[in-house]
């Protein structure tokens, strides 16, 4: 498993495995308003502007040239054929596995492991969105080496990007808030079109605490010494009990606030902040091949009981094991 594909299992995919109905809903219904991309080599995504009138002729394509991947546009569009005339995008978190900042796993790629922290960091990512923003229609989609919320909620798909922005560095933790600091009034924090809770504090500590528990001991942060970093490992079971008191007067107060700046940076790179602010982003499509590890870019009905090492492997890989 995670072995790249031929042109031969490509092939075989296509024509065997691959359906239309494997496509989710809300990218079927909207086919016509989306920019296509396409990978023929493994190089990336050159051949773009691609538009499909409907599902018969995206099969015909994808049967004749059973590509390396495969890509659809997280917008539409009046004219996706020339990317122009945009009318709305979706709101994507893109989380990758082997691209997690602390992984106690330490593989090259992905592997079980790294694939259930990913899994974890998604379910953390979603509560937020829906307990914190009120946002509804949340979209998971296994990409192969990880995970794509697409979210399609009315009162964000035309948000521009700086507030896209916003949105992130809430949801990921990526300010730090003086709350954590001072102990203040905690007054609420604008995102423009939403109104974040008080709970503000909340998600930055449950990202916070996410990042300091697994930890290994041997990534080098920003501003965090070797000496410091086994300080850190030592005291740590302070704050898997949520005594963050304790621990800050531990380490000593200065060293604390330098390593909660640096955490918050770790917390955005628990997702790809690129995608989300892209409007124009294009995306696995669900469905397709991810040639790289041979693994199905797969619709998530129930992230809880998905497994991708069950439910995201072709058949040319189960027939060959």
């Amino acid at each position: 498993m995670f072995q790249e594909a031929t042109p031969e299992d490509r092939k075989k995919y296509y024509t065997r495995e691959w359906k239309p109905e494997k496509i989710p809903a809300f990218i079927r219904e909207n086919i016509h308003l989306r920019e296509f991309g396409f990978d023929h080599t493994g190089q990336g995504p050159n051949d773009r502007y691609r538009f499909f009138r409907d599902e018969k002729l995206l099969k015909k394509f994808l049967r004749y040239r059973a590509p390396y991947a495969a890509y659809s546009s997280v917008a539409l569009y009046d004219k996706p054929w020339k990317r122009e005339g945009w009318i709305s995008s979706e709101l994507v978190f893109d989380v990758d596995a082997k691209d997690i900042p602390v992984r106690p796993c330490g593989c090259d790629n992905v592997c079980e492991e790294c694939l259930d922290q990913a899994k974890e960091i998604v379910a953390m990512i979603i509560d937020t969105l829906r307990d914190d923003l009120g946002l509804q229609e949340i979209h998971v989609v296994y990409s192969g080496r990880g995970y794509h919320i697409r979210v399609l909620d009315p009162t964000i798909l035309r948000l521009d990007s700086e507030v896209r922005g916003q949105i992130l560095r809430y949801v990921m933790g990526g300010d730090v808030p003086r709350l954590l600091y001072t102990g203040l009034d905690g007054r609420m924090r604008s995102l423009d079109h939403f109104m974040a809770p008080l709970g503000y504090p909340r998600v930055f500590t449950e990202r916070s605490r996410y990042i300091i528990l697994h930890l290994s001991g041997d990534e080098k942060i920003e501003d965090i010494t070797r000496q410091t970093m086994n300080k850190i490992m030592e005291y740590r079971d302070l704050i898997e009990s949520d005594k963050w008191g304790e621990f800050k007067g531990v380490i000593g107060p200065r060293v604390y606030d330098r390593l909660i700046g640096s955490v918050a940076k770790l917390n955005l790179q628990l997702v790809d902040a690129k995608v989300t602010v892209d409007l124009k982003r294009i995306l696995r499509l669900p469905s397709s091949l991810h040639s790289k590890v041979s693994m199905i870019c797969t619709y998530v009905k129930d992230l809880e009981s998905f497994d991708p090492l069950e439910d995201a492997v072709p058949d040319f890989v189960k027939e060959g094991s």
